[in-house]
């Protein structure tokens, strides 16, 4: 039998996790057998940079904590090693890092994963990675916008100097 102490330990991770899947907008399962130090070490080095938090946590322990926060469909995927990353404020961050990451680098399987609270399967997953970054987004959003305003400014300046023109001329 477990002693108490490892048990509240235990419970503690569980507890910590649930609370973080909770308050994350997105999380991706995966299976990083097969990865060398130096590719774990740069993948763990991308989320950080994107603000995800990576981490490998026993497959019963993450079992509890999905099945606290709804998400016990992603039972199915919790065989053989996982890690799970999961982004509080960017949705589309871990599906990307993961996808591009797991397209140069066999050893990477994703297993599934979720957005607001909403189970995805693998194809969901990479094609929520293919989306591109916010700020790209925003810059195409803000520059179609922008294309017909500038199209506009032109006719009328057009106008006004025909106006002026006519203006002289009389």
């Amino acid at each position: 039998m477990q002693s108490a102490k490892i048990l509240e330990g235990k419970k503690a991770v569980v507890a910590e996790l649930n609370e973080k899947i909770k308050n994350s907008v997105s999380g991706v399962l995966v299976d990083y057998r097969g990865l060398t130090v130096e590719q774990d070490t740069k993948l763990r080095a991308e989320m950080r940079k994107a603000g995800v938090e990576y981490k490998v946590i026993k497959n019963t322990l993450i079992r509890f904590a999905l099945n606290d926060t709804g998400l016990e469909a992603l039972d199915a995927h919790l065989e053989n090693p996982t890690a799970i990353a999961i982004s509080a404020d960017d949705a589309v961050a871990p599906a990307k890092i993961i996808t591009e990451f797991a397209s140069k680098n066999e050893a990477l399987e994703i297993k599934g994963g979720y957005l607001e609270g909403q189970v995805m399967n693998v194809a969901e997953i990479e094609e929520l990675g293919k989306i591109p970054p916010k700020d790209v987004l925003i810059a195409k959003v803000l520059g179609g916008l922008n294309a017909p305003l500038s199209s506009l400014a032109i006719l009328l300046n057009q106008i006004a100097e025909k106006k002026a023109a006519e203006e002289t001329a009389e």
